[in-house]
């Protein structure tokens, strides 16, 4: 786990150097264990690097040398490497590391684990190929160098990288396969940019900072950055799945190399897929168990983390786990309580701390600074404490994102089961029903209401339900924005992108309807997506849905940046290929049913913890916001936001008060609420203060 950087258009100058140092210095909590540079003409390339793999020769940027050193194609290129202690310059630019003269046609700046390195090596090595160190990032650079970019279906990680080829001067960037590691990117002045977090492309002189009002819109609906373009004007991030290519004139282009595909094994019984899941996760969790450093394990009180932290002890006895709680809870809502007694039935070791709220709302805004664009997630804070706490004992811990989404972890995946027999009643009798439900007050409208629409009208996300819907968005925003927004062609037409991407092609694939702002509603961001699935089941096509939302735009977003932010690397054995592969054949029968959710999964993990653990109902991570928010001080501290004078840009400060005030009268406004306070947070810290939080 490391971060990279870099951009075109550089010559070799001092002031080539002083930018690449300065993006690679602006995330040091990346890569706290060295850092490294590579100028050449046409490109710089930064790095900083945690070693986890080869920690004596797996450093980079790397640079694969040819024999051809007399050719005139390939650049003379000055590597700053990682040994501290000396001190080198260019131009007036003091680096603490020594520099030398490389010759060699590529050379990469990669971040992530390749977990079957080893495999792909003998293959190359088969080839005749040669290596110098035992790391994966010559193997995945050598596996460029001889397969192009069909190397990337062969590769079983997380990744997101660069390669630079001096002949030809171009740039290939990828991103793996699910986005877990995030890969951002800009073309200013001529310059392709990009990094591993937004901030890095901040410190470059060519981009000017500019807020991206469009991704506003879009992030009171979904709660997170929702689509390729980020907060920032002209930023982007590449989609999960796909790799970019810059030419040597300055075009990009983008490319999708591989799509979640779905092919359900009716025949196979209950019994057996139960397992092939324990044998595909016992198999990831070796495979990302592969380091030269200890690694460790999260254990809360869902089976995701207990069935991975079980399955690690049988590799690694005396594992190290780790768990954080909020003093708020006690009993069975208390995380701490519920780890700490299967660490004792597991015979493990377990680290746990209990956040306070003093701690959780003072860490709030460098939490915002580290996710770079805001997040309305309150978990996200969480997992900046129990990434805290693992770092100071591992440098790797295996975490559970990705079941839910695999397996139909999550409660609403149940609702096209709960009302299918109700598929014989009138659509229009089951509207009127769920409105007279709506005005009396009573239970059961939203169920009523779900039944009478198709699941592509009504779910858009897991953030159904708690952030704000388009008519409600309409009422929130300020009347000065909504104009301006309605003026802009949506969701930020081909002309103001650098590529194509899933979402950008919403306006001339999606729907052409709008909500009444011009602005495109949910539904019609989903569209493109729901349609690549249109022929499987209902609890399918919403677990792809959040495949490309949801995972990738919230829980691996927080994975990443929060553990990063303690420089932790966070490994997640349910988002492999093959265990994807596994869950994309198994009928949903098999995952849901109207009373359980993760069927297979929870039997399966009956084979390495209790079975009364594995078929726990799940907790979610409850963070107490409903009831800070009532309290005096947090919610005066909140309104002085609702009330300053930036959030009146953005918003119509009297409908905020009204929610906050509704709130503290007793109605649930607490994710609405978190998710205004939480863009208004971000925006001060990166428009107004600009700079890192204390």
């Amino acid at each position: 786990m490391c971060g990279i950087c870099g951009f075109t258009g550089a010559s070799g100058s001092a002031e080539d150097l002083a930018i690449v140092k300065g993006m690679c210095d602006v995330m040091a909590h990346r890569g706290p264990d060295g850092e490294g540079i590579y100028i050449a003409d046409g490109v710089a390339l930064g790095h900083r690097r945690l070693s986890l793999i080869d920690l004596a020769g797996g450093g980079q940027p790397m640079v694969r040398e040819t024999d051809e050193l007399s050719s005139s194609v390939f650049s003379k290129a000055i590597m700053f490497d990682h040994v501290r202690g000396d001190k080198a310059a260019v131009g007036d630019v003091e680096v603490d590391y020594p520099s030398s003269f490389v010759r060699g046609r590529y050379s990469i700046v990669f971040n992530g684990e390749i977990y079957n390195y080893r495999e792909l090596r003998c293959e190359l090595e088969d080839m005749g190929y040669e290596f110098k160190t035992d790391s994966d990032t010559e193997v995945l650079l050598v596996g460029y160098i001889a397969f192009s970019e069909a190397v990337l279906k062969r590769l079983r990680g997380m990744f997101a990288f660069a390669i630079y080829d001096a002949k030809t001067h171009e740039l290939f960037c990828a991103r793996d396969f699910f986005g877990i590691k995030p890969f951002y990117y800009t073309k200013q002045d001529g310059r392709f940019i990009f990094a591993s977090e937004i901030k890095c492309i901040l410190e470059h002189p060519s981009y000017n900072r500019e807020l991206n009002e469009d991704a506003l819109a879009q992030y009171l609906c979904f709660q997170f950055s929702a689509l390729h373009e980020t907060f920032f004007a002209g930023i982007y991030k590449l989609p999960q799945g796909h790799f970019l290519k810059v030419y040597e004139n300055g075009e990009i282009e983008i490319k999708r190399y591989w799509k979640p595909e779905y092919s359900i094994d009716d025949q196979r019984s209950e019994q057996e897929t139960v397992e092939a899941i324990d044998h595909a996760i016992r198999e990831s969790v070796r495979f990302h168990n592969v380091a030269d450093v200890e690694v460790g394990s999260f254990l809360s009180s869902g089976i995701d983390s207990s069935y991975l932290a079980a399955c690690l002890a049988k590799e690694n006895p005396g594992i190290k786990t780790f768990t954080v709680g909020f003093s708020e809870y006690e009993g069975e809502r208390d995380e701490v309580s519920w780890a700490q007694e299967l660490a004792h039935r597991l015979g493990i070791e377990n680290d746990s701390h209990h956040i306070s709220e003093e701690e959780f709302w003072r860490a709030f805004p460098l939490v915002q600074w580290h996710m770079d664009e805001p997040s309305a997630d309150p978990s996200a804070v969480a997992l900046y404490f129990v990434d805290k706490l693992a770092a100071r004992r591992v440098k790797a811990v295996l975490s559970g994102e990705g079941a839910d989404e695999f397996f139909g972890g999550y409660r609403i995946y149940q609702a096209p089961l709960a009302s299918a027999h109700m598929h014989l009643i009138p659509k229009p009798l089951l509207r009127a029903g769920s409105k007279a439900l709506r005005r009396a007050g009573k239970r059961g409208a939203n169920y009523l209401e779900r039944a009478s629409e198709q699941v592509e009208d009504w779910y858009y996300t897991n953030a159904n339900g708690v952030a704000f819907t388009s008519e409600e968005r309409e009422r929130i925003l300020a009347p000065a924005l909504l104009e301006r927004l309605h003026k802009t062609t949506h969701p930020g037409g081909p002309e103001r992108l650098i590529g194509l991407s899933v979402q950008a092609t919403v306006c001339a694939e999606g729907s052409s309807e709008s909500d009444s702002t011009g602005l495109p509603t949910p539904q019609q961001l989903t569209a493109p997506v729901y349609a690549e699935v249109s022929a499987y089941d209902e609890p399918t096509r919403m677990q792809y849905v959040d495949l490309w939302f949801w995972l990738v735009g919230d829980i691996l977003l927080k994975t990443d940046k929060m553990s990063m932010a303690h420089s932790l690397e966070s490994r997640v054995p349910f988002l492999d290929r093959a265990v994807f592969d596994l869950s994309a054949s198994i009928p949903t029968s098999q995952k849901l049913s109207e009373s359980q959710t993760k069927v297979t999964l929870r039997q399966a993990a009956e084979r390495a913890i209790p079975r009364d653990w594995a078929q726990k109902e799940k907790l979610g991570f409850p963070v107490p916001v409903v009831n800070w928010l009532r309290d005096e001080q947090y919610y005066n501290q909140v309104k002085r936001e609702f009330e300053s004078e930036h959030a009146k840009r953005f918003f119509n400060d009297v409908e905020l008060v009204r929610l906050l005030d509704e709130h503290r009268a007793g109605t649930d406004n607490s994710r609405r609420i978190w998710i205004i306070y939480s863009f208004l947070v971000w925006y001060r810290v990166f428009f107004i203060d600009r700079k890192k939080p204390a």
